[in-house]
């Protein structure tokens, strides 16, 4: 007799199991990783284009000077004679020798804070008077006349009311700033308000708005940008203003600094003066046009 054995076959899994046991391990794939992003070139050529420009001019100015002073006897200083002032002028910008005998970096400190106050009244006063008479027909009608009458007066027809009233230098030249300061602010912001889309407006009348709100979601997004451009033309009008006010009221200020040099013929220091308020008005335009790039009308 014979017996047969008869083996069942292997079940897939056990089979599947033993055939993975014994091929070859194969290391696993790493994750494909992002190609990285190509880096934008240096934009040289338009580097180039925004320094060279500047130094150009500044250099022809330099040079049309140095050219106009060659001439011995002329009384002016040259480019040379200048800077050398400048830099023993700046090596001790804040030294004191009494109440008129300050360095040029207290004058500089002084103004700035006259027309950080002239300027801040002007702006509490301006943009909220702006603001009426851009958005109420009434208000308009009434300040327009005044605001044409008195834009156009000089700053210093203003400073003999300021000392009348005030009794005093200093808050006679933080008037000064204040009445001639506050026109651009008031114009700008008055006539940004009244081009504000009437369908904004009909739409807030929809929606039964209050007055508040209109200002500040729709008016004030809107007018923002035309605020803005008043602000730093009325931020150049003040520093423009304090140099002629400090002239006549006298004390510590950038502009009796000038005052007090021309008095004691030292040309040099009255032209370090007129590039010292040129860069600082500059910086301060620089400053509020970085301010208003921040913000657009959308």
């Amino acid at each position: 007799m014979v017996s047969a054995v008869f083996h069942s076959p292997a079940s897939p899994s056990t089979s599947t199991a033993a055939e993975a046991a014994k091929a070859p391990s194969t290391p696993a794939t790493p994750a494909a990783r992002p190609a990285p992003v190509p880096r934008a070139p240096f934009d040289w050529a338009g580097l180039v284009l925004k320094v060279l420009p500047p130094l150009v001019g500044l250099g022809l100015l330099i040079g049309v000077w140095a050219l106009l002073t060659l001439k011995q006897g002329t009384g002016f200083p040259t480019p040379l004679q200048t800077w050398d002032a400048a830099v023993k002028l700046f090596a001790d910008p804040f030294y004191r020798n009494g109440p008129n005998d300050q360095g040029i970096g207290w004058n500089i400190l002084n103004s700035l804070q006259r027309v950080a106050l002239g300027f801040g009244l002007a702006a509490l006063v301006g943009i909220p008077l702006g603001f009426l008479i851009g958005r109420f027909t009434f208000f308009n009608r009434m300040a327009s006349p005044l605001i044409s009458l008195l834009k156009p007066v000089s700053p210093l027809a203003w400073l003999p009311i300021g000392l009348l009233v005030f009794k005093s230098a200093n808050p006679a030249a933080i008037w000064t700033i204040f009445i001639c300061s506050i026109w651009p602010m008031v114009v700008n912001t008055a006539v940004g308000v009244q081009r504000v889309p009437q369908d904004y407006l009909n739409v807030a009348k929809v929606l039964n708005l209050s007055e508040w709100k209109v200002i500040t979601k729709i008016l004030f997004p809107s007018v923002l940008p035309y605020l803005l451009t008043g602000v730093r033309l009325s931020v150049g009008t003040a520093w423009l203003v304090i140099v002629a006010a400090e002239m006549l009221t006298g004390g510590v200020g950038i502009g009796f600094w000038v005052w007090d040099e021309w008095n004691n013929l030292n040309v040099q220091h009255i032209i370090i003066a007129i590039f010292v308020i040129g860069i600082v008005g500059l910086a301060l335009e620089q400053f509020l046009m970085l301010i208003a790039k921040r913000f657009s009308y959308e």
